[in-house]
Order: C-alpha cells, then sequence, then structure tokens
C-alpha cells in the first residue's frame, strides 16, 4: 500500500491466471467497505484490481492528484511490462476528479513531468475500456457542500446544523479564495475527460434520474459528447437508485452490463496487439526483401567481375604524323579495352562462314600484331600493336567491309 496523508494506493485481491486489469478510483464519498465489493466484483471475473483511494482535498488540489497518479501508474507499468494485458479504468463517484483525469494527462504526456515515450506507448496499448458509476461529477459549490459531509453524516435524519454550517463555511470559504483558479481547473477536467476517446476504448456509463450529486442531465450530456467525437458508448440508466448505489440494488443487471464492457475491452486489446504484431512482420519481411535483393544485387556483380569473356585492344598512337619512321612504340601506346559479348559461333568451314571470313577479314594487315587472351582476375592479359602514320590521334584502321 503507497500512499500520502488520507490518499492511498493498493492492489485488490490478485490471481496469477487474470483475464486484465482494472483500475478503481474512488473518493471520499466511496467508503473501504464499498469498494471492497467492487474489488471482489472484478476478482469473480477473473480481473484483479488497483485501487486508487483519495482524500477530500485531492479532488481541489491538482498537484495532490499529479502526486498520486504517478504513485498509481508506476504500480501499473511495472505489472504490464512482466506481462501486456487489457485495462479498464473505473471511475466511482468523485474518483474522475480526485485523480483519474491526472492520470489521462500523464498518459497523454500533457502534464509537466510526463513519463517517456516508452511507457505512454505501453499504456495507451492497454487502455482499453472506461467505466464511470455515478460519475463524472461537475465540482460546485453545492455539490462540494454534499461531498464535504463524511456519508455516514449525511445518512442523519436530521444532521447538526452546527455540522452543516462548519462544511458550508469550508466548501464557501475554499469558492471565495480559489474561485478563478477552480473555474480553470473545471475547464481543464472536463476537456481531459473527452480527450480520452483518442485511446480507442469503449465506455460504459451508469446512471440514475434520481441522483442528484451526479444529475442525469449532466450524464447524458457527457454521454452525447463522447459519441459525438468518435467514442464507443452505452448508458444504463436506472428510474430509482442512489448515489453509489446501482450494484448494491441492482447487481444482476449491474454485473451483466460490467460483464460486456470487459469482454468489449478483451476483445479491443486482441484487435490492437494483433495490428500491432501485423505491423511488426511487415517491416521484417521489408527489411529481409532488402537484404535479399542486396545479396543478389552483390553476386551479380561478382560474376561480371570474375567471370570470363572476350577482349580486344585497339591501339592507339601518340607518334608525330609527319615522323613516318619511328621506332614502334610499345610501353608508351595508350590501349583501349573493348568487350566483346560471347555470341554464337559459325563453323567456318561452310558455305557461309567461307563468305564472311572473304568479306570481312581485311586483305592488308601488314603492320598489326593482333593477340587474343582470355582473362586473369578480371583483367585482360592481350594487346594489340600496330604502326601508325598518325600521332597524337586514336585511330581505328577499317576493313574493307
Amino acid at each position: 500500500m503507497v500512499g500520502g496523508g488520507g490518499s492511498v494506493v493498493y492492489w485488490g485481491r490478485k490471481r496469477e491466471e487474470f483475464k486484465g486489469i482494472a483500475v478503481i478510483f474512488g473518493w471520499i464519498s466511496t467508503p473501504e467497505n464499498e469498494l471492497k465489493s467492487y474489488v471482489d466484483l472484478y476478482f469473480s471475473l477473473g480481473w484483479n484490481s488497483l485501487v486508487s483511494h483519495a482524500d477530500f482535498l485531492t479532488a481541489f488540489y491538482p498537484d495532490r492528484a499529479l502526486s498520486m497518479g504517478y504513485v498509481l501508474l508506476n504500480q501499473l507499468v511495472q505489472e504490464l511490462r512482466i506481462r501486456p494485458c487489457p485495462v479498464v479504468f473505473v471511475a466511482l463517484s468523485g474518483g474522475s476528479k480526485a485523480c483519474m483525469y491526472k492520470v489521462f494527462q500523464i498518459i497523454q504526456r500533457t502534464c509537466e513531468g510526463h513519463i517517456n515515450l516508452d511507457e505512454s506507448r505501453l499504456l495507451r496499448n492497454c487502455v482499453s475500456g472506461h467505466i464511470y458509476d455515478s460519475s463524472p461529477v461537475d465540482f460546485t459549490t453545492d455539490l462540494g457542500l454534499q461531498f464535504a459531509l463524511h456519508p455516514a453524516i449525511q445518512k442523519m435524519p436530521r444532521p447538526s446544523k452546527l455540522v452543516s454550517w462548519f462544511a458550508k463555511g469550508i466548501v464557501s470559504g475554499l469558492d471565495g479564495l480559489y474561485l478563478t483558479r477552480f473555474e480553470s481547473q473545471r475547464v481543464e477536467y472536463w476537456q481531459t475527460l473527452y480527450s480520452s476517446v483518442e485511446f480507442g476504448a469503449p465506455y460504459l456509463i451508469l446512471c440514475s434520474e434520481s441522483n442528484h450529486l451526479a444529475p442525469y442531465k449532466s450524464i447524458c450530456k457527457f454521454a452525447q459528447r463522447l459519441d459525438d467525437l468518435g467514442g464507443d458508448v452505452k448508458l444504463v440508466k436506472w428510474n430509482v437508485s442512489l448515489h453509489m448505489g446501482y450494484y448494491k440494488h441492482c447487481p444482476i443487471q449491474y454485473r451483466a452490463a460490467v460483464t460486456n464492457l470487459l469482454e468489449k475491452a478483451a476483445s479491443v486489446f486482441a484487435q490492437r496487439i494483433q495490428q500491432l504484431d501485423g505491423i511488426h512482420d511487415e517491416i521484417s519481411e521489408l527489411i529481409c526483401n532488402l537484404q535479399n535483393a542486396a545479396d543478389d544485387s552483390n553476386e551479380s556483380l561478382r560474376r561480371v567481375a570474375l567471370g570470363p569473356g572476350d577482349h580486344f585492344f585497339v591501339p592507339t598512337s601518340a607518334e608525330n604524323h609527319n615522323n613516318r619512321q619511328s621506332e614502334p612504340l610499345q610501353d608508351e601506346k595508350k590501349q583501349v579495352s573493348v568487350y566483346v559479348p560471347t555470341s554464337p559461333s559459325i563453323n567456318a568451314n561452310s558455305i557461309l562462314g567461307q563468305m564472311l571470313f572473304d568479306v570481312c577479314v581485311p586483305k592488308n594487315v601488314e603492320g598489326w600484331d593482333i593477340r587474343f587472351s582470355g582473362s586473369l582476375n578480371g583483367q585482360p592479359i592481350g594487346s594489340a600493336h600496330r604502326h601508325s602514320p598518325l600521332n597524337g590521334v586514336k585511330c581505328i584502321r577499317r576493313s574493307r567491309l
């Protein structure tokens, strides 16, 4: 159990083989014994529970909520690194304001001191569902007054006037001192809840027409806004039920609705993992194809460099045109290598062979010194020399053809 002040974060009942993790956000309006009943419900459905139980002031001080959010996500990330699984966020009453919306901001990396990118991706891939039970609650003076009174005091038939005046004085004083700050926090709170649509996870919203702390009209407006933003929203309404009393008074219907959402969350997570595996396979296949193409290209170049071929050389001259009686040039002569691809052979004794030989072979080859050779390690070893009457001009003697 980890926490500070009156807020705590702890693991509920855990099993080694589980389907997912339900992160339950409670507040002072949710007694510990009621939280245990929710932990038992999710445990019976095969889900482990990570519980955040915030004190009264955490809902009004964002720094406290942010600190609590980091503690909770640290516990969650440690578990997901061992075994990634679907995660469902469950907001009970004021738990959405006390901690949950700050958890969203941490995952989305929109607040100061956000987590690293790898942890953010891990959490985004695992967030697979949202459940709002008597939530979200809009914090105003009247609602703050009702929440400031402990549930045990609210059940008293005639609460003491002294206690009522004391609670009203605290909430009114907070509104007077932090009116502007509370309003900006309220706008940030609702915008963050709406932004959770980007997680691509379905919503289950449980409400009642007789719930004055989480008014039905306000809940319907919230659900409609999520739907307009592209969220998958299911709204379950009871005609008569107290705040945070849906599971106690309608356990069968409540359990069925939660079971349906958890199954949908597991399906969303499985599809997400399948898509990630498909992307990984495509990238691996692309890299493999590129490697094979590079290997084939290198092999082709190696065959061209080392393969046999026929070469002959056309001599060039650097002698002066007027000096026809000069000595033969040897090392000073530049040579040009021309590659002749191998072609089908012709029988020299045939009629066509004799005709081509008589026509193509020059009659006057005086002054030519022709030597043919293959190649050694890709380098020609033959040469052809002739005496040229030209100086400094490259020449190729034509045949009479």
